[in-house]
């Protein structure tokens, strides 16, 4: 029980580290439209990469919402989602899944975990309200993306999706020729 309590914990800590605060999120000075499709593709990567876990709650907000006349759609989601937390999304990925004396893979666990929400879709019967939620978070969600500035973002080079190209670490990217070699 004790090492379940600290499981919880640890995961509760790791998914407060990558949260960002809310005044930064929705700062309306920071909207502009962007210049080319390469700036607005660009803006898209890293504000997903940034504002994950802002983006995450709005879209379970609005699936929350497209539920809320479905009492019992809502509760098998709500078990739904805690089995992803617990299993997926919140699991340390150096530790492997043991169930029952096997390791499980991380794609078996992933198959399981859509093949159990599509399920729940179907026999709810409320895959529509979700899909159109889903359609209408992700639209949401990718227009805030290209629309927020990234110039006063801070982020580690880590943390950003061309981390490693701005690290500067491998030697290959840093001559023009890249990877290839000359005949």
């Amino acid at each position: 029980m004790s090492t379940l309590v600290s499981s919880l914990k640890e995961s509760a800590e790791s998914l407060t580290a990558i949260r960002r605060p809310w005044r930064d999120f929705l700062d309306i000075t920071a909207l502009d439209i962007p210049f080319s499709f390469s700036d607005a593709t660009t803006r898209i990567a890293l504000n997903l990469t940034h504002f994950l876990f802002n983006y995450t709650i709005i879209l379970l907000l609005i699936l929350l919402l497209s539920l809320i006349y479905h009492p019992f759609s809502l509760l098998t989601f709500l078990v739904i989602f805690l089995a992803w937390l617990f299993l997926y999304l919140a699991r340390d990925r150096q530790e492997r899944l043991v169930i029952f004396g096997f390791i499980i893979d991380d794609r078996l666990v992933i198959a399981a975990l859509f093949g159990l929400t599509v399920a729940g879709l179907v026999l709810t019967g409320v895959w529509v309200n979700v899909l159109v939620a889903v359609a209408i978070g992700s639209s949401l969600v990718i227009l805030h993306a290209a629309l927020r500035s990234t110039d006063d973002l801070v982020m580690d080079d880590l943390e950003s999706p061309y981390g490693h190209v701005l690290a500067g670490g491998d030697e290959e990217l840093d001559s023009p020729g890249g990877d290839y070699s000359g005949i």
